[in-house]
């Protein structure tokens, strides 16, 4: 009865599905993997801020360059203020603002994005205040540059002069005379009229969409596994089936052929429908009675 697993077709069947069931295995615990080390990184990031407040700070160079392990944690530098940016449509506790942006030229020779602070309304150099004279030491979080359109960082273009929507290296480059440093700060306590910025988590490191995405992609490549096993059974069944019915000799009826719009009465003559037979004989005795009678 299974001897049509030998055939052809079959071993195609076969074949499709001892490759398909492992590979949706594979690819759904590949996409769990990457949930879990998202939720592990978020454990971390979470673990790391809360040590970083009360560590003590590094100097800037023991931090670089900024990675998963270094973002967020407090660090120091000393050199003297430079250009000055702001870096409009930030939000801070539900109200729309900007952030006041400095560059530090550090003893290296590079320069360090510094974020002073944060003032509400639209950005306005007029409000900004001017950053202090002569040699200073800052002291903050230091932050992984930041990429336009994530973590709702703008990558609206066309700014007035003096402002940037992110804050990088990249985005830097042709706003400032200086080599900057891939990183910046945000300042522990904000300079006077200001608010202190908190740092954010280093990026890939948080429970967001991504993250959830990998679940929901885990569930569906499980359930593909299941759904090729589902349908195998099914073929299976059927194949089954039709076999034992051919040896019992029950085959499939095979449809009437329709009948044509003619009617044939009993002795093979064609005849309209609605035309009753007896009209019909009644027809040729008539014709035969008047053939026999005599012509005059």
């Amino acid at each position: 009865m299974y001897r049509f697993l030998l055939t052809p077709r079959w071993w195609g069947i076969n074949v499709f599905v001892l490759l398909a069931i492992p590979f949706c295995v594979f690819m759904g615990s590949w996409q769990l993997s990457r949930f879990e080390a998202r939720v592990d990184d978020h454990r971390s990031a979470k673990e790391l801020a809360e040590s970083a407040r009360t560590e003590a700070a590094r100097p800037l160079a023991e931090l670089l360059p900024v990675d998963k392990s270094t973002s967020g944690r407090r660090t120091t530098a000393t050199g003297h203020y430079g250009k000055q940016l702001l870096v409009p449509g930030r939000r801070l506790d539900d109200r729309n603002g900007y952030y006041v942006l400095t560059l530090l030229r550090t003893d290296g020779g590079k320069a360090l994005p510094v974020v002073r602070g944060w003032l509400p309304g639209s950005a306005d150099s007029a409000k900004a205040p001017k950053p202090p004279a002569g040699q200073v030491s800052v002291t903050g979080t230091l932050q992984a540059s930041e990429t336009p359109g994530d973590n709702g960082v703008s990558a609206q273009g066309g700014l007035p002069a003096g402002q940037t929507s992110a804050i990088s290296a990249a985005s830097l480059v042709n706003l400032v005379p200086y080599d900057l440093y891939d990183a910046w700060v945000t300042l522990d306590t904000a300079d006077a009229g200001m608010t202190a910025v908190p740092a954010t988590a280093a990026s890939d490191t948080g429970l967001d969409l991504k993250a959830f995405q990998n679940l929901g992609y885990t569930g569906e490549w499980f359930v593909f596994a299941g759904f090729v096993v589902f349908m195998w059974f099914r073929l299976l069944r059927r194949e089954v089936e039709f076999a034992r019915d051919a040896e019992l000799g029950i085959l499939p009826e095979e449809p009437e052929e329709p009948e044509e719009p003619g009617v044939s009465d009993e002795s093979g003559a064609s005849r309209e429908p609605g035309e009753s037979g007896a009209g019909s004989a009644d027809r040729h005795g008539l014709v035969q009675e008047d053939a026999s009678t005599p012509v005059r």
